[in-house]
This record gives C-alpha cells, structure tokens and sequence, in this order.
C-alpha cells in the first residue's frame, strides 16, 4: 500500500469513536532500513479554560484494525 493511497483518510479511534485527525496532517515514524511505516504522529489539540494544550498521539503500525475507503480504524488501547 502506498501512502497517497491512505493519505487523505480519517484516523478515527475504535475504542472511543473519536476522531483523531486526518492521516495527512500527521508525522511518520519510518523504518530507515527497511522503508516501513512504523508510526503516525498524530498532533492533536484541546482547547482549556485559559488556552491551548498540544499534544500528540503515536499509533503504532500494529494498532490498525482496518483501512476503509474514508477511515483508518484504530484501537489506541492495544499493547504494542
């Protein structure tokens, strides 16, 4: 699968149904020697009483449960 292919998706949390962001606003943690995609870095904020807090969220390859057509399906809580 090539990213382009997965790039415009959703990234939605099975556990929660919640959204998470969109695969192309996200980092990528790559395997140098093999090329793999190993994780997204997903950046995500929340908005506070007085401000912003940033955060992010690391879901690793093998927290995927299924690639749709508009989503990527995850479960955040699965142990690595």
């Amino acid at each position: 699968m090539r990213l382009s292919e997965i790039s415009s998706k959703e990234i939605v949390d099975y556990q929660k149904g919640e959204r998470l962001g969109v695969l192309g606003q996200t980092d990528l943690l790559i395997n140098e020697e093999t090329g793999e995609i190993t994780a997204f870095i997903i950046p995500t904020s929340r908005w506070f009483q007085f401000g912003k807090k940033d955060q992010v969220v690391t879901v690793y390859w093998q927290q995927i449960k299924k690639i749709g057509e508009d989503m990527i399906i995850i479960d955040v809580d699965t142990i690595q």
